[in-house]
């Protein structure tokens, strides 16, 4: 089994990369392969609604100048996906948000070939808007019939500059368990 996380966050070391390795570190704890995708310095752009992949059925967008294609075959092989993004602007960060159009229509395009993947949505936030970005990225999870895990409390973490989430008892908390209950969930589903 495998679980893969992906920041979206511009800054690749940042407080949303210390959130999904907190959680990722309980899910390792398990037994459960990882990996950490950060998109900081690699442009991605959104869908350009060429529709290709209904055409084509490639299981890849048809965009191919970019990292989107990478993170879509990465998704492919994880049996459990991270989404992990910084709250800009009440939402997730626009790297995050060209994925998850992409991933998503390519998913579509495909028979939903991420249906009954787990998934989880981690949120780094300085103030407010957290749950909008949290409830952004799920949806991708719910349109791809996909099964959310989730924690005791909104996957969030409150920090401004880098590294500051480490304060947040309980955001790092969250992140926990978490990380606890993905692992628990795959092991049910692949036992």
């Amino acid at each position: 089994m495998k679980v893969l996380a992906i920041n979206g966050s511009a800054r690749a070391d940042g407080n949303t990369a210390v959130l999904l390795r907190a959680a990722l570190a309980e899910i390792e704890k398990d037994g459960i392969a990882t990996e950490l995708i950060q998109l900081a310095g690699r442009p991605l752009r959104g869908c350009v609604a060429c529709y290709q992949c209904f055409q084509r059925k490639d299981r890849r967008c048809a965009v191919t100048d970019d990292a989107a294609n990478e993170c879509i075959a990465r998704m492919e092989e994880a049996d459990g996906l991270l989404l992990g993004s910084p709250t800009y602007f009440a939402d997730c960060s626009a790297t995050m948000r060209a994925l998850i159009e992409r991933a998503g229509f390519v998913s579509r395009a495909n028979g939903d070939m991420f249906r009954r993947k787990v998934g989880a949505s981690v949120v780094a936030v300085r103030r407010g808007g957290a749950i909008h970005a949290f409830d952004s990225m799920n949806h991708f999870f719910t349109i791809g019939q996909m099964i959310i895990v989730g924690a005791n409390y909104w996957n969030v973490g409150v920090g401004r500059e880098p590294g500051a989430v480490l304060k947040d008892e309980e955001g790092m908390k969250t992140m926990e368990t978490l990380g606890r209950n993905m692992a628990w969930l795959l092991k049910k589903l692949h036992g």
